[in-house]
Order: C-alpha cells, then sequence, then structure tokens
C-alpha cells in the first residue's frame, strides 16, 4: 500500500471534517491541509473546526491519524535577520501552530526553512536554529517540524541536503525535526530525480531516511536546476510521469506519506484522476 493524498481545503461550514470528506472524494488514504489560510496568521477557534467528527470519519475510513500533514503558512520566516521583529513573529506563531496541530491529532507540522534576503547566509541559517529552538524547547508535544527541501528561488534557504543538515545539527530537540521532500523544489534545486537512487542514497548519507517524514509528489515546469519553484501536474513536466511513478511506489519508501500540490486544470482540483493514475498497476 502507498499513502497518497493531497493538499485539501478546510472551509466553513465543515472544516476539518470537510477536508477529510473531500480527500475520501479523491480516493486518497491521506492530505495536507493548513489551519488556515496559507497567506495569513488568521484562524479560527479550534473548538469550531468539527475536529472530532473528522476524527470518526477517519476511524471509519481506517485513517491514521499520521497520514494527515499540517502545512505552516508561507509568511513565517525565521531567517530574517534584515527584519528581527518579523522573524520574531514568525516564532510566535509557529509556536501556536503547534498548538493547532496537537489540537488536530496531527503529527508533523511542514516549515518553510525561510529566507536570508541580503543577510549572510550563516548568520540567518544561525536565526532559523535559534529560533527553532526557543519554540521547541518551550513546547511540550511530540509533534514533529518538518522542513521543506526548496528550489532555491531567490535567497531560499533548505535547497541542499546539506544546508538541512546544518540546520538540524544545532537543534536541541533534534528527533523533533524531520524533512519533507518536495519533488519538483528539489528537481529545480538541480538533483537529478531521473537517476533517484543516486538522490535517495545522498539524502540517507546526509541527512538519513529515517528522517523523512513526507513527500511532495509534484512535476515541474521548468528544467532541472533553474530554482524557479513552479509546479506541473503530474507527468506534465520536466521530470515526467514514469519518474514519480517510480517514486510513488518505491520500496524504500513505501511508509511514506505522499501528498500532491499540483495545480488546478481548468478550475478544477485534478487530484482524484492523479491519484488514480499513480496508484494504477503499470
Amino acid at each position: 500500500m502507498i499513502y497518497l493524498g493531497s493538499h485539501v481545503g478546510m472551509k466553513a461550514p465543515n472544516y476539518f471534517y470537510g477536508s477529510i470528506l473531500e480527500s475520501i472524494s479523491y480516493g486518497a488514504n491521506a492530505c495536507m491541509i493548513y489551519t488556515g489560510a496559507p497567506s495569513n496568521t488568521k484562524r479560527k477557534p479550534v473548538e469550531r473546526l468539527k475536529i472530532d467528527q473528522a476524527h470518526a470519519l477517519m476511524k471509519e475510513q481506517s485513517w491514521d491519524r499520521y497520514r494527515v500533514i499540517v502545512h505552516a503558512p508561507y509568511l513565517i520566516n525565521l531567517a530574517n535577520t534584515i527584519k528581527p521583529e518579523v522573524a520574531q513573529f514568525g516564532q510566535e506563531f509557529l509556536a501556536s501552530e503547534l498548538k493547532r496541530v496537537q489540537a488536530f491529532g496531527a503529527t508533523t507540522l511542514v516549515l518553510h526553512p525561510g529566507a536570508s534576503l541580503k543577510a549572510d547566509v550563516n548568520v540567518a541559517i544561525q536565526s532559523i536554529i535559534d529560533r527553532l529552538n526557543a519554540v521547541l524547547d518551550a513546547d511540550d508535544s511530540s509533534i514533529c517540524i518538518a522542513l521543506e527541501t526548496m528550489a532555491g528561488k531567490g535567497s531560499e534557504l533548505g535547497s541542499t541536503f546539506e544546508q538541512l543538515a546544518h540546520i538540524r545539527s544545532g537543534i536541541h530537540k533534534q528527533e523533533r525535526i524531520k524533512i519533507c521532500l518536495d519533488t519538483c523544489h528539489i528537481h529545480d534545486a538541480g538533483y537529478d530525480l531521473h537517476a533517484f537512487d543516486t538522490v535517495l542514497a545522498h539524502f540517507d548519507a546526509v541527512l538519513g531516511l529515517d528522517q523523512l517524514a513526507c513527500i511532495h509528489l509534484n512535476d515541474s515546469k521548468n528544467e532541472r536546476g533553474t530554482h524557479k519553484d513552479r509546479h506541473a501536474n503530474i507527468g506534465e513536466g520536466y521530470i515526467g510521469f514514469d519518474c514519480l511513478y517510480a517514486i510513488a511506489h518505491h520500496p524504500k519508501l513505501q511508509d511514506v506519506t505522499k501528498i500532491l500540490e499540483t495545480p488546478y486544470k481548468d478550475g478544477k482540483p485534478p487530484y482524484k484522476e492523479e491519484i488514480a493514475a499513480l496508484r494504477r498497476a503499470y
């Protein structure tokens, strides 16, 4: 069995219960949500989000709660030393997001590492380390923060496995820092997914396969190494269907949750068709 789903919405009136209903309609057995809009910090009280109903439905469908991945909002930038008040705000909001993830019963929060802007890269990385330590040292849950592999657009940090390992090495509670591998991002960062076993061996050597919390399974509109981060639908980009299918079914990744973040087509989500194609015997 592979654990495969997509990003799904969470909106009134059914909120989290609606997210699970939407996922089931796609033939998924996993999903990814934001606890609110990904571009702002406005959040509904957790008591209104129909979490108990969602859990009951998940139990009916034999879903494990840890197959629900939560993504932190994009505006958190713990690396911002140009405006440290922005990084401080991100630190405080990240701490509150962990509480919300715990209320959902999920175990993984995906986080973009941040961007250095015009600051020295090492200074920016140290800011990420310090602020992650401040959040995790004060938090008594077991929720893991999964740092996402990035494309390296602009001053984005986390586009190499080594840079993510550098961040993780400075964390006090290292058991709570995992990795989310995004196929579009690492392709755009320069990794050759058509030699995926080599990439996976490199990941294992630098970070450890046991640290891989989830995979964002996306095609790319860009040629390898362009550092642009533009997702394409499965089989419609430079990575291609065969390569992504092989990753989805890779024997070393059978227990890793895979999430589609592919673009809508003609204003409609493509996830039911893409999930069916990736599940099909091939």
